[in-house]
């Protein structure tokens, strides 16, 4: 295992087990058997190795995004809910901390910002779908792509929230059909074929 996997390893486990704010780089470099100086060879920033660790050792909360015209809407919308379920789940530990920390988090948003990331993406992969399909003859024509990602994508968020608020770090993984009666609902009002 390379230095940068040791390294994004070791943040990803600080950060499931005691947050993002409270994985420092001393701690993270520290847990990767390196020093400080080490991670500033390979990360530009604590930012980008966060950014790293969401990137590449958690799922994706949009996944890879399904092929327009391919399958059916509903399928891969349920599929795109499914990661975006698995993701949110897996990165609230990671972020809540942020929350209670206004200054950190501007800093964590003005980085996301820098490296072209942020919440915001998720919704702009599920549009950039549906527009597709909208484009198709899939959904209907008068479909808001972007009201309509957004709604899924927060359904997900919040169904993730709820899980985790419940059960802790420990909660099991939401299940296929939770994914698949969300999209449900959303196809219906998609005008979807």
């Amino acid at each position: 295992m390379g230095t940068r996997d040791r390294i994004l390893d070791a943040a990803a486990e600080i950060m499931r087990n005691r947050g993002v704010v409270q994985a420092t780089t001393k701690e993270i470099a520290k847990a990767a058997g390196f020093s400080e100086a080490a991670l500033y060879k390979h990360f530009s920033d604590k930012e980008d190795i966060i950014l790293n660790v969401l990137r590449h050792r958690m799922p994706s909360p949009a996944g890879a995004p399904p092929r327009p015209g391919a399958s059916t809407v509903e399928g891969n919308l349920a599929a795109m809910a499914r990661d975006a379920l698995s993701f949110y789940q897996q990165s609230l530990p990671l972020l809540g901390g942020l929350l209670a920390q206004p200054q950190r988090m501007a800093a964590h948003r003005d980085s996301m910002r820098r490296h072209g990331a942020g919440p915001g993406h998720a919704i702009a992969g599920i549009a950039e779908y549906l527009r597709a399909e909208r484009e198709l003859g899939r959904i209907a024509s008068d479909v808001d792509v972007t009201a309509a990602a957004s709604l899924l994508d927060g359904t997900c968020f919040h169904q993730a929230f709820l899980r985790y608020y419940q059960s802790g770090p420990d909660a099991t993984p939401a299940s296929d059909e939770l994914a698949r009666s969300l999209t449900r609902t959303l196809v219906r009002g998609l005008g979807s074929s």
